[in-house]
């Protein structure tokens, strides 16, 4: 592909004393696409994760946003870039409203000196318009933000992130602690970022998820790129397979076999 990649990892290593973390890992980021992170616990997801979002710098290879070499300093400098993180543990505060979690820490206000307040009439207006644009049709954004379930508080967290400027959503295993209906509500949304135009990065340990939305596929693996694949070089079979150990379950197999 041409087009400049949003973001770029490019032999990206990171270690902490003498624990290699992540050993000469590549990705690409492009608009309109989602690229998929998979491995199991312990692979280097985390990590990456923080490199992307600015929490941690790494220590060997080139990281690239919109075509510029650059360290991200802070969380802050990667949001100020259009590099937005949704986190598993959403930080949100549930016994707040929906229009209040969405702005939280960006309240916009009205008046001057002493009577500026808040606006909570546009953020209550925009709130639901933004939710509606990504088509999230909520009963009353005046809920509480913890009555929502679970897939829909993470897309509660995109929408946020969408109308704050991001350019790229890195979204922390948004379907891991769901059932089938709710991971299916979050992958639509997730779908509808990229057809926003975004560049999304989905780190999950789940093939099937990946598969059905993704675009681009690396594999991590103690640190390391196990495997990269595009959509149409891979199958959702092999995926799985490369997953799950490939190899190293058919040496089991044979273990447990003789056992």
């Amino acid at each position: 592909m041409n087009a400049t990649a949003l973001v770029e990892l490019d032999g990206v290593s990171k270690y902490y004393g003498a624990v290699r973390a992540l050993e000469d890992v590549s990705l690409q980021v492009h608009a309109g696409q989602i690229t998929c992170v998979l491995g199991d616990n312990g692979a280097g997801k985390s990590t990456l994760i923080k490199i992307i979002a600015g929490l941690h710098g790494h220590d060997a290879g080139t990281l690239r946003v919109d075509g510029e070499e650059t360290v991200l300093a802070s969380p802050r400098d990667a949001l100020d870039r259009g590099i937005a993180t949704v986190y598993q543990d959403l930080a949100v505060v549930s016994l707040m409203p929906v229009w209040r979690n969405f702005f939280l820490g960006s309240e916009p206000t009205t008046g001057r000196g002493p009577f500026r307040r808040l606006d909570t009439a546009r953020m209550r207006a925009t709130t639901r318009a933004e939710l509606l644009r990504m088509g999230i049709d909520l009963r009353d954004v005046d809920q509480p933000i913890g009555t929502l379930s679970g897939g829909e508080r993470q897309c509660v967290a995109i929408a946020r992130a969408i109308h704050f400027g991001a350019k790229v959503i890195v979204l922390d295993e948004p379907t891991a602690a769901l059932g089938v209906k709710q991971s299916g509500v979050v992958l639509k949304y997730v779908a509808a970022a990229r057809d926003a135009g975004l560049g999304v990065v989905l780190i999950t340990h789940n093939p099937h998820h990946a598969h059905l939305v993704g675009d681009r596929f690396v594999l991590l693996k103690r640190g390391r790129t196990a495997a990269a694949h595009t959509k149409e070089s891979v199958t959702l079979d092999e995926l799985t397979r490369q997953m799950a150990g490939g190899s190293e379950l058919d040496d089991l197999r044979h273990e447990l076999e003789r056992a």
